[in-house]
């Protein structure tokens, strides 16, 4: 087998990965009891509009995702 189409597969199954938990994520986010209620998260509320912005979650995300990606480059 090529060593290119080697590490291009590799990229695939990661990212396929990706997308699944993304997608459990919209399924499920509703059911998360924690998810939206950290304290951080930028809620603002107008009478026909509402911006929500997760600061904390985003965060939690990033260090999460950063930490499985230095366990697989080892």
């Amino acid at each position: 087998m090529i060593p290119e189409f080697h590490s291009f597969g590799k990229i695939l199954i990661f990212t396929g990965i990706i997308i699944l938990m993304v997608g459990i994520l919209f399924l499920f986010g509703d059911k998360i009891p924690f998810l939206g209620k950290l304290s951080g998260d930028i809620v603002i509320k107008k009478k026909c509009f509402t911006f929500y912005f997760p600061v904390v979650i985003s965060i939690i995300l990033s260090l999460i995702i950063s930490l499985i990606l230095y366990l697989l480059k080892k």
